[in-house]
């Protein structure tokens, strides 16, 4: 068990550099970033991203400036190091692990003929209101980042791609999930309708 969790404080550790490329954000910043775009890719909580910039800090792949704020309380604004660039490179040139797919939803579907098929499909029905609201962030976030240019052109020319890029995954794996949920849906639909006529 041990392993594992490092495993995933090293993916979480490149996660928060990377995310930090771009400019200083606070730890509060950084949760909103990682909840808009990083989350396509990986999942943390606001306190996870706290603890992983104390230690980014400790080991000197990030470094923090105190911001004096008159009306707000001050507030600590990150950067990358030279060091945690150095980190980057090494994490870049490491062969990445496949994923794998863990969820909840799949085990439910896996059980479809012996539980509540009404309740499997509404199970599939609401992942694919959730999956159709992040269709409709990412679709935003990629205007965004590509302003009056096309998309053939942001392509070519776009100053950063990398977070393009992964919104487009993020994107596209949302699309799938949607598709795959509708047409499950309507599969069990149809043999319920059939059982039902026998």
């Amino acid at each position: 068990m041990e392993r594992e969790e490092e495993g995933v404080s090293m993916a979480l550790r490149h996660a928060v550099l990377a995310a930090l490329l771009d400019e200083e954000l606070s730890g509060y910043q950084l949760a909103k970033a990682f909840d808009l775009g990083v989350a396509n890719f990986w999942h943390a909580l606001p306190q996870q991203l706290y603890t992983e910039l104390a230690k980014l800090e400790k080991d000197g792949l990030v470094t923090g400036r105190e911001v004096v704020q008159d009306t707000r309380p001050n507030k600590r604004l990150f950067k990358v190091t030279e060091a945690g660039l150095a980190e980057l490179e090494r994490f870049a040139a490491t062969a990445n692990k496949p994923s794998f797919i863990r969820d909840d939803l799949l085990v439910t579907v896996q059980a479809a003929d012996h539980v509540d098929t009404d309740e499997v499909i509404a199970q599939l029905t609401e992942r694919a209101a959730f999956a159709d609201a992040k269709i409709e962030l990412f679709g935003g976030l990629l205007r965004q980042m590509r302003g009056d240019r096309s998309e053939e052109e942001f392509l070519r020319h776009g100053e950063r791609i990398g977070p393009y890029l992964t919104c487009l995954r993020g994107l596209a794996f949302e699309e799938g999930n949607r598709d795959w949920c509708h047409r499950s849906a309507a599969i069990l639909r149809e043999r319920r309708t059939a059982h039902a006529q026998r």
